[in-house]
């Protein structure tokens, strides 16, 4: 990919998220719709990067038919500055978002709740530009695009105003979204108060008995919804898994049983931004917690990893093998789609770097 390329997808990007809607309906002769698949803590753990032990076939597929960015960065790297910079196509040296998990609906960098006179969002633009837009999943920084903490207090209020039509993200047996986000089996999960606090669970034989394999199916069912709505569309669809904790299927970790998983490389990274990984040390492991692990549990715990990310390879897979969903190139085609990964789990790869994927 040249520079140039790369220079001119984000200022269309940043063009996307800020510029005025040029009209109140679709044009008649835009076509397009677009399919925005997000998976939160992804890495470069795929086969299409290279990495022979994962198991991404899915992916791997799609990134055969579409542009592979292997010079992609995150522009902050923590979870919801990294998203808000995304939507806004503002960078976090100007919006100054750069920790907050809450900045587009706490201070001053909070999203106003009236419509204002340009679009605040990208999915916003979409929708004020005449498309039908669909969030399920984790798109901004809550994981069903309402706001609410972890314990469930909240008013539920759109974390981005104005940008969705629907919000139809299924909650199952845990009921809300910070519980199929923190998901463990059987209605479980971190947030619900009974000390749920395992850092891998493999214990379930459906995809449909995790939330992710819920959303999966609740996206087939608004693309079949999509197809006879006259209205182009603009779906995002947020992933949870490979973010923590460690859930799948058993298939996923059987899947690697006697498989060489490689460890990362040893000794500290020389750098200021040194992650110490509080969030995983937090969680309750089936090893002892040093640091640095031990290679017993590093190979342990990268085995979780890819598993979740088989796991959530597979539901990638169904949604873009639903019954009409054709991915086309750009220029040819009635459909674009892009899977995008936002990850904090840069450091042990020598480099802060979320893969993209894009259909153009």
């Amino acid at each position: 990919m040249t520079k140039r390329f790369l220079i001119r997808s984000l200022a269309l990007l940043c063009w996307l998220a800020i510029a005025p809607p040029p009209c109140t309906a679709a044009d008649t002769a835009n076509r397009w719709n677009v399919l925005f698949i997000a998976i939160d803590d992804l890495r470069p753990e795929l086969g299409c990067y290279g990495v022979a032990a994962a198991q991404s076939p899915n992916l791997d597929r799609f990134a055969q038919t579409a542009v592979l960015f292997d010079r992609h960065y995150v522009q902050v790297a923590t979870c919801g500055a990294s998203r808000y910079a995304l939507l806004t196509g503002r960078s976090p040296a100007h919006s100054k978002v750069t920790r907050s998990n809450t900045a587009a609906y706490a201070g001053a960098s909070a999203f106003q709740p009236s419509e204002q006179p340009g679009a605040q969002s990208m999915p916003e633009l979409f929708r004020r530009s005449g498309y039908h837009t669909v969030c399920i999943g984790k798109i901004s920084h809550t994981p069903d695009g309402r706001v609410f903490a972890y314990n469930g207090q909240g008013d539920g209020r759109p974390e981005l105003p104005g940008a969705w039509s629907d919000l139809p993200t299924p909650f199952g047996p845990w009921q809300r979204g910070w519980g199929i986000f923190f998901a463990y089996a059987n209605g479980r999960h971190r947030e619900d108060g009974r000390g749920h606090q395992d850092l891998m669970e493999f214990s379930v034989e459906n995809d449909a008995d995790l939330p992710d394999g819920m959303l999966a199916s609740e996206a087939i069912k608004q693309l079949q919804a999509a197809k006879v709505r006259n209205q182009p569309f603009f779906m995002g669809l947020g992933f949870f898994k490979p973010h923590l904790p460690f859930v799948a299927p058993k298939q996923d970790w059987e899947a690697f049983e006697n498989k060489s998983i490689p460890l990362p490389p040893p000794g500290k990274i020389d750098s200021p931004y040194w992650h110490s990984s509080g969030e995983f040390y937090k969680y309750s492991a089936p090893f002892e917690k040093t640091r640095p692990l031990k290679p017993a549990a590093q190979r342990q715990s990268r085995r979780a990893y890819y598993a979740c990310v088989r796991y959530v390879d597979r539901q990638v897979g169904r949604v873009l093998n639903s019954t009409w969903l054709e991915i086309r190139l750009l220029l040819c085609g009635a459909i674009t789609a892009g899977t995008w990964a936002n990850s904090k789990f840069g450091a042990s790869t020598r480099r802060w770097n979320a893969p993209t994927v894009a259909c153009c």
